[in-house]
Formats: structure tokens, C-alpha cells, sequence
């Protein structure tokens, strides 16, 4: 299996030189899930900048400059297409309204061949798999939760994407395919990788371990709230009562730091019980010097599949209708 890494400077607190030397760690960890290609993405200005070469992620030379704000990277095992040829590397570039996207993918789809003759989409000169993704978000003509949920359900196989649009925006379509996410509250920087054990990894070797805080889940004074909201034995209670915990604005304008972390327990525990019509949940929360969104999606993405789009503090979460089946 490839691996998929990057990073997301929300307050632009390091270096070109600092940032380059993040991903260039998580690049060389990655190897153990992929030596035959290296690529990663990002802008430098207004521009997409897409480097990919046919070697191991450690041997992978590359600079970022201090106003990126998003790397995406991806080390490749080779499975369809020769890696020798650049074209068959990640990430793959696409244009929607003369827009420029890069594209990476983990995982191995079956149909790519099928759909691109059912759908009648242009043949390429890629010989990978993966890139089916990237023409049917060209087909759809937009980059956004609707053309994501429609690659989603249109691939057969495994997969966890991320794609980075024009506006620096990356967007993260979980499927069986691992994915963890870190946030670092006190610098505002996210690192993610296909697995917790690289992540885990390459902090430790960036030395990052410190600037690492996890807001707690459980707090003493949560426990009677608990017991009130929960106290109901039916699933259709708890249901009733987790949904009005996720979407009840007057909650979620001023929550307390208690109310975050009940929140955050709730979803990690009682996610299940969210009606089958929900398909879209937006959340955003502002409490403070207390940052819930980071690590509300990393919980949720661990129960979750579908697209998600990062955006500074606030997040919105997809689930592809085909999953509720």
C-alpha cells in the first residue's frame, strides 16, 4: 500500500525552510508503505506546484516557501503503471475551469477501466488506477462535496484520497484505507500520514512532541451531565439526544470547555446513533483559546467515511449516501 502525508500551516508560523523539513521527515518515515515514487503538492504564490520523481521519499530534494501554507505528499508501492514514468506518480494534476487540483490516493479500485468506458471519459497516457478520481471530478466540472461524494460512490475498491484545490483548501475522502490526523493548538499546525505509528514517527524525529496537547475527553464536572443527558435506556433516546448535541446552534455558539469535551465524547462514543438522513454534519466552534474542531475531526474520521474539507478552525464532514447501506 502508498502512503499518504502532508501538513497545513493555518497561521503561517514556520518557514519555508522549517515546513520543507516536516514534510521531508514524513516523506522519509512513509517509506515503509511505498520506495518507488515520491510526489508532493503545493503553492508557491497563486501557483500549483506539483513535484513527483521515481525515488524513495529520503532522496525526494524540495523547497517550500514560508507563505505555503498546505503541503500534501504521497509515497507510492507501485501496483498498475511503472513507476519509471513520471505521469503514473502522485499526486496527478487536474483543471476544472481552468483551476488547477492535485489529487493522491491510498488504496486499489477495481473498476477505474469500466467506468472510464461506461462514462465515456477521455483515454490518458496514465496507466494508473488511481487517476480515475481525478477525471471524474473533472467530469462533474466543480471541486466540492458533491463531486466527491460522486467519485466516492463510483469507485470500487480501498481508498483514502486527498485532494488540494486552487484556494489551498485540502479535502480528505476517508474510505477503508487508514488516516490519522495531529493538530498542534499552540502553533496552529495539522500533520497527518496513513498511519498513526508514522505520524507518531516522524514527530518524534521533528522533536514536535511537546507543542502536542490533547484536549481532554473526560472531566470530572462532565460526569452528571452525562448521566443526564444519557440516562435513557432506548437507542431512540440517545439518538434524539446526540443529534440535538451536534446540531443545536445555541450549544455550539458559546460552548463551555466542559460542554467541548462532553462533545467530543459524545461523538466518539454514541456516532452510531445519528439518524440514517444525515448525511451532512457542519460544524464550526470558536471557544476561545480552546480549538475543539482539530480534534473533533480526528475522531470522527476514525468512525467516519467520507470527504472533508479543512479550512483554519472550522471543518465539514460528508458521509457518501451508498455507505448508509
Amino acid at each position: 500500500m502508498c502512503c499518504l502525508f502532508g501538513l497545513i500551516d493555518t497561521r503561517l508560523r514556520f518557514s519555508g525552510k522549517q515546513k520543507s523539513k516536516m514534510l521531508h521527515a514524513l516523506a522519509t518515515v512513509s517509506e515503509v508503505r511505498g520506495t518507488d515514487a515520491t510526489g508532493i503538492a503545493y503553492h508557491t504564490g497563486e501557483q500549483l506546484c506539483i513535484y513527483k520523481r521515481p525515488i524513495p521519499g529520503h532522496k525526494l530534494k524540495f523547497y517550500m516557501r514560508d507563505d505555503t501554507r498546505v503541503g500534501m505528499g504521497h509515497t507510492r508501492m507501485t501496483t498498475q503503471g511503472k513507476a519509471s514514468k513520471n505521469r503514473n506518480n502522485h499526486p496527478f494534476r487536474g483543471i476544472i475551469r481552468n483551476e488547477p487540483f492535485a489529487l493522491a490516493h491510498n488504496g486499489v479500485l477495481y473498476n477505474d477501466l469500466a467506468l472510464r468506458r461506461n462514462l465515456g471519459l477521455p483515454k490518458t497516457r496514465i496507466e494508473t488506477d488511481s487517476y480515475i478520481g481525478v477525471q471524474l471530478i473533472e467530469q462533474k466540472g466543480s471541486l466540492d462535496f458533491s463531486s466527491l461524494r460522486y467519485m466516492a460512490e463510483q469507485v470500487e475498491g480501498s481508498f483514502t484520497f486527498t485532494v488540494l484545490d486552487a484556494e489551498d483548501s485540502l479535502y480528505i475522502v476517508k474510505g477503508d484505507n487508514p488516516f490519522c490526523l495531529y493538530y498542534f493548538p499552540r502553533c496552529g499546525l495539522y500533520l497527518y500520514a496513513s498511519t498513526e505509528e508514522i505520524l507518531c514517527h516522524a514527530i518524534n524525529d521533528l522533536g514536535l512532541c511537546e507543542y502536542l496537547d490533547v484536549l481532554p475527553l473526560t472531566t470530572p464536572d462532565l460526569k452528571q451531565e452525562k448521566k443526564r443527558i444519557f440516562k435513557a435506556a432506548s437507542p431512540a433516546d440517545k439518538r434524539e439526544a446526540c443529534t440535538i448535541l451536534c446540531t443545536c446552534p445555541e450549544l455550539l455558539e458559546n460552548p463551555t470547555p466542559g460542554y467541548l469535551c462532553l462533545l467530543l465524547s459524545l461523538f466518539a462514543r454514541f456516532i452510531s446513533y445519528l439518524p440514517a438522513p444525515i448525511v451532512c454534519i457542519s460544524i464550526t466552534v470558536n471557544c476561545g483559546d480552546i480549538d475543539v474542531a482539530p480534534e473533533l475531526l480526528r475522531v470522527v474520521l476514525s468512525a467516519i467515511n467520507g470527504p472533508v474539507r479543512l479550512s483554519g478552525s472550522n471543518f465539514s464532514l460528508l458521509r457518501p449516501s451508498s455507505l448508509f447501506a
